[in-house]
């Protein structure tokens, strides 16, 4: 099991567009043995953070190279969220 939390920010003035991202992007998990456990949107709209848990490390590494979702990502250019990724375990 692979826990990770992905702290997300977009750019100014793409908000919309970088959730529409991240709205087809996480529909893309499943593909991959992940789900998303849970979804937070900051109060100022401009950040997310998304706690997916991936049934193995293959699966994580297999949807980063999701060729739909590298596409997406594509698309936006510029406006594309930047995106830090942290394994996390229970403690």
């Amino acid at each position: 099991m692979l826990n990770l939390v992905a702290v997300v920010d977009y750019p100014a003035g793409a908000e919309a567009a970088g959730q529409r991202y991240e709205d087809e992007v996480l529909a893309l998990l499943g593909r991959h043995g992940g789900r998303l456990e849970r979804r937070l949107r900051g109060s100022d709209g401009r950040a997310e953070v998304h706690l997916i848990r991936f049934d193995a490390r293959a699966g994580y590494e297999s949807f980063l190279g999701d060729p739909e979702r590298v596409a997406l990502r594509a698309a936006l250019g510029e406006s594309a969220p930047t995106t830090r990724v942290i394994e996390v375990r229970e403690s």
